[in-house]
């Protein structure tokens, strides 16, 4: 990933990918299932409407971003509810959108989290800045107690 902190959720999913014990090396958009964890991760670089189809397929969902600033915490974590927000740009879809469209075509409403992780720099370059890598690696922690941790 050549996102500089923009690309600190392909950072995340491949450590988290290495706690569970395998090897994330797949390539944008592919989901790629990890057994018999019944774990599968997805890197995009934006939400998009279609993305519907595939969240309505599970249970649970952890929404990975970068942010930069605009949130008061350096790390949060937050659940999210369906809800549809209009926006003429698909940049700007949100995953309440995406979970609102999931509920209204395919009547699924998993469970989901976002986890939003401060953003230093964003050159393009493939290393996290010294701030976010320590965010990233707080983030796994917190991602894999809720993995382990379903309520």
């Amino acid at each position: 990933m050549d996102r500089g902190d923009d690309g600190v959720a392909w950072h995340i999913i491949s450590m988290l990918a290495r706690k569970f014990g395998f090897e994330f090396t797949n390539d944008l958009g592919e989901v790629e299932t990890f057994e018999p964890e019944q774990l599968d991760f997805l890197f995009i670089l934006h939400l998009t409407p279609e993305l519907a189809e595939t969240l309505a397929e599970y249970e649970r969902i952890c929404f990975i971003d970068a942010h930069t600033g605009t949130i008061a915490e350096d790390l949060h974590q937050e659940s999210l509810k369906p809800v549809f927000q209009h926006s003429p740009l698909t940049h700007h879809t949100t995953p309440e959108t995406c979970l609102s469209i999931a509920e209204t075509l395919y009547g699924k409403r998993p469970e989901a989290i976002l986890v939003s992780v401060r953003g230093y720099q964003f050159e393009f370059t493939p290393e996290l800045s010294p701030r976010t890598k320590e965010l990233a690696e707080q983030a796994v922690e917190l991602i894999w107690k809720w993995v382990e941790n379903p309520e």
